[in-house]
């Protein structure tokens, strides 16, 4: 099933740029920058990565991004994400950053995009991997703060395709940010949100009504709510769920525990992504290779996650088509060559 998953193309629609930061490249740029980092060894790494909740997770995240301080390390950061995504199968990647994560250190908006794109554009042109770029708004942080952001950004409105909002879910309901939202939205960018991961299903419905996003990040907590779960398998509103980020943030205690099978077979329009891939233990590979084999999961299932990306994504129709011919003539292809 490795092999076939891998070849399978996929989207990834559900990745923190910051988050793919392995401890080599961390501990790298803390050299080059003189920076200190919570650990000094890999083996030290490894061990602070051993955390028991969202929040702990955020504090040796920040604490990471702080060694990001040049447009070079943006590029490095994002060229290794890719490499990784491009030997996965990875055709098309939607990537989140945290700009106010860098802004408060004293780094420009400008720095951060012009590292990212130029990693975006070799991929385009190496590999003709496809990208879009999406701003996330911290939302343990003002709306005033994120609404400056927002403002910052519009320079580089060129580069971006959607704004979302991630960070600790607790206690920000979506609602906190419907004005910078409305802005965003008259800009012509679109909109997703992290809801339903700490939160409650009611924030799910606040990412939906309110803030009027086209996609919910995580919202595995929907099926508390019966009436939501219906809800959201009749407007095929995309789930991006991350099954190994769940388990390690103890949303499920095991990778057998997971929700995701049951929302699929109700219809709902789930796709599988890595989340912080180097502090959650894997790639796109990876996670689609644990629900594999912790749910049991059908090679017409694999087949189906893989589709759900590219009808979640937010690609031109004609490259959606294209894209899922690609999947029906390989999963033939595949099914041809058994005996």
């Amino acid at each position: 099933m490795l092999e076939y998953i891998r070849g399978l193309p996929k989207a990834e629609l559900h990745l923190h740029i910051e988050g793919s930061l392995e401890p080599e490249l961390a501990l790298q740029l803390a050299a080059k920058h003189g920076a200190r980092l919570p650990f000094a060894t890999l083996e030290a790494a490894r061990a602070a990565y051993d955390f028991a909740d969202l929040q702990a997770f955020l504090d040796i995240y920040y604490a990471g991004a702080d060694v990001l301080r040049d447009a070079e390390d943006f590029y490095l950061l994002t060229r290794d994400y890719l490499r990784k995504a491009y030997m996965q199968g990875i055709v098309h990647v939607e990537m989140f950053f945290d700009p106010q994560t860098h802004t408060s250190r004293g780094v420009d908006i400008a720095v951060v995009i012009s590292g990212i794109g130029r990693a975006l554009e070799e991929a385009r042109r190496t590999w003709g991997m496809s990208s879009g770029l999406i701003l996330c708004f911290l939302r343990h942080l003002s709306e005033a703060d994120a609404m400056r952001t927002l403002e910052a950004a519009l320079p580089h409105k060129h580069l971006l395709t959607a704004v979302g909002l991630d960070s600790s879910e607790s206690g920000h309901p979506p609602e906190k940010f419907a004005a910078v939202f409305e802005r965003a939205r008259a800009l012509g960018l679109k909109a997703v949100a992290h809801a339903g991961e700490e939160g409650p299903p009611s924030y799910i419905e606040q990412a939906l009504d309110i803030l009027h996003v086209q996609r919910i990040d995580h919202g595995v907590r929907c099926e508390e709510d019966p009436a939501l779960v219906a809800r959201l398998a009749r407007e095929r509103v995309p789930l991006t769920v991350c099954p190994l980020s769940n388990v390690k943030l103890k949303v499920f205690a095991r990778i057998e525990d997971h929700n995701l099978r049951r929302l699929l077979r109700q219809g709902l329009c789930v796709t599988v992504n890595s989340d912080d891939p180097a502090y959650f233990g894997g790639y796109l590979l990876e996670n689609f290779l644990a629900v594999q084999r912790g749910l049991e999961l059908t090679r017409g299932e694999l087949r189906r996650l893989a589709e759900n990306s590219f009808e979640a994504a937010f690609l031109p129709t004609e490259s959606k088509d294209r894209w899922l011919q690609r999947i029906a003539e390989y999963d033939t292809g595949i099914r041809a060559e058994i005996p």
